[in-house]
């Protein structure tokens, strides 16, 4: 009698089965898988065990992709790398606030606070009593006011070759004569007794550049217009939004060491909610205070490139020029804290660029404070800062949630001097100012941290493009990072649509024959365009590593 094939597929599975009972190593294996599924998944717990609750709201999935995208932008292995995983989904840039030290609009020190998330502190201008000091003031004192008359001079040759300067460019040119001439005899004057000052790095009218991102700031009108005419998101047509920053200036003169400033802030003081709470808040448009926007790459750029050693910030020299284009109408109380926002500002960016080069970013927190100094003058005004670098966290809900704030302590104005006769001779010169500039260069940078401790969101091995072994990926981060932070042009620009499009074609639906090649027309967004959309180079056959056969027609990409 013939069996049928299910039966045969039966009795067959019951042999290999019974073979396998019988063999002894088989037994083992069974009976140790067997324990490992009892071991590590328990049908009983002693609490109960649910799987996450995840929002599946519209919000709450934009919630999740920014998070998911953040913690990718954490994980990516170096410092370019990082900086070019930000500017990934915009191939022609985003949309950013300009800021910079040529705009300090009316009442800009709460605006400033808020975009920093600084709390100020003013200081004391006097100095106290110090034997040591007192006695390099009186050292010193004779050897300034020399570098002031000469300097003085210098300048005066200078503007009689040169008539057509106006007044910023004049206080520019002359700051930079009396700052550069200032610096050098302190050098050389304290270098024996204090040996970091051999150490430093000079920056000559460096590049300084940060970019961030703010939330807690009212929508425009066209957002608000935008997602009310859609159904799921008319409810938050009017919630608070992000808003990225992108600072730019060239400080007259910046000097770095390689290890860190002592932090004048412990983590109690700065990691308060109360305080936090309290910051003040500029929740209208940027716009409202005068500031434009424009579209670009986000770029942190400290100074200096990513493989430099001494990268910590010690002292940076500021202009005072752009306060002559504010009128006087606004008050001395008003000048006075556009001095302080522009400190801040400036103090803030700096450290942020340099935050960036150690693995840290506006979506990764800081695990140590960072420090600087920034001395804000004219050459003859003088005002002293300290700014402490605590947080990084300021969009979404971190504007509300986070209890870290950065610190600001500064001086009021002191003039160095009451004026330059005719003559060429200095009037009143003012010892206090020398004391303020001497402490500032005798504190020690001493804080000395492990790599790991430094940078502990770059990758152990490959922390700079630089370390990279192999040389074809190696040099095509090194073009894309620096393409990107140039911000030169594309070679094709933004496509527009043009006024006579508008009116017929969207507005009014009056060429329906017309072949449909336009972007809109094909529901082309060129905003959504990432920065790796783009025709890749080809290869001519002769030269494929492969062989002229291969299929590899196109040169490798190595984005992040």
């Amino acid at each position: 009698m013939l069996l049928s094939h299910s039966t045969r597929l039966w009795k067959t599975r019951c042999m290999s089965l019974r073979r396998l009972y019988n063999s002894t190593a088989s037994k083992n294996a069974l009976a140790a898988t067997q324990k490992a599924i009892t071991d590590d998944n328990d049908e009983y717990w002693d609490t109960p065990q649910y799987p996450e609750i995840k929002d599946t709201s519209f919000a709450g999935r934009k919630r999740e992709e920014a998070k998911t995208w953040h913690e990718q932008i954490q994980k990516t292995p170096t410092v370019e790398e990082k900086l070019i995983k930000i500017n990934m989904p915009r191939y022609y840039g985003y949309k950013v606030v300009q800021m910079n030290e040529e705009r300090l609009p009316y009442n800009c020190l709460p605006a400033i606070q808020h975009y920093t998330r600084t709390h100020f502190e003013a200081k004391e201008n006097e100095i106290k009593d110090d034997e040591k000091l007192s006695a390099y003031v009186q050292k010193l004192k004779d050897r300034i006011v020399d570098t002031l008359e000469f300097s003085y001079d210098l300048y005066s040759h200078n503007q009689a070759d040169d008539s057509e300067m106006d007044d910023i460019e004049s206080e520019k040119a002359f700051t930079q004569i009396v700052v550069e001439q200032i610096h050098r005899d302190l050098i050389i004057s304290l270098g024996a007794d204090f040996p970091h000052l051999r150490e430093l790095e000079i920056d000559y009218n460096p590049r300084h550049e940060a970019f961030w991102t703010v939330g807690g700031i009212e929508p425009p009108k066209n957002v608000v217009k935008s997602k009310e005419g859609r159904d799921w998101q008319k409810d938050s047509a009017k919630e608070h939004v992000d808003r990225f920053m992108q600072y730019k200036s060239r400080p007259i003169l910046a000097l770095r060491h390689q290890l860190q400033l002592q932090p004048w802030k412990n983590e109690k003081e700065y990691n308060d909610l109360t305080m936090a709470k309290g910051l003040p808040r500029y929740e209208y448009d940027p716009r409202t205070l005068g500031y434009t926007t424009g579209y670009q790459h986000g770029t942190n750029i400290p100074g200096y490139w990513p493989n430099s050693m001494n990268s910590f910030g010690f002292i940076s020299y500021q202009t005072r020029a752009p306060l002559l284009r504010r009128p006087k109408s606004y008050g001395e109380e008003d000048q006075l804290n556009a001095l302080h926002a522009h400190a801040i500002q400036s103090s803030f960016a700096w450290l942020l660029a340099q935050a960036n080069y150690y693995g840290f970013n506006t979506f990764s927190e800081l695990t140590y404070p960072m420090n600087t100094q920034t001395i804000v003058t004219n050459g003859k005004q003088w005002s002293f800062y300290e700014y402490q670098l605590n947080t990084l966290l300021m969009h979404g809900r971190h504007i509300d949630e986070n209890p870290r704030i950065n610190n600001c302590r500064g001086s009021s104005e002191l003039t160095l001097y009451q004026e330059i006769d005719s003559k060429g001779k200095v009037i009143g010169f003012n010892e206090e100012v020398l004391k303020h500039l001497i402490s500032c260069y005798t504190k020690t940078p001493n804080v000395q941290r492990s790599i790991d401790e430094l940078t502990p969101f770059l990758d152990k091995q490959y922390k700079r493009i630089a370390d990279y072994p192999d040389e074809e990926k190696r040099t095509f981060l090194e073009q894309v990072f620096k393409h990107m932070c140039s911000n030169r042009p594309r070679h094709l620009e933004l496509p527009e649509i043009y006024m006579w499009e508008k009116i017929y074609k969207i507005d009014n639906k009056t060429r329906p024959l017309e072949a449909k090649r336009r972007f809109f027309e094909l529901s082309i967004n060129p905003w959504k365009r990432t920065l790796d959309q783009y025709d890749k180079e080809y290869i001519p056959k002769a030269e494929r590593p492969d062989g002229p056969k291969s299929k590899n027609k196109f040169k490798k990409t190595y984005y992040p």
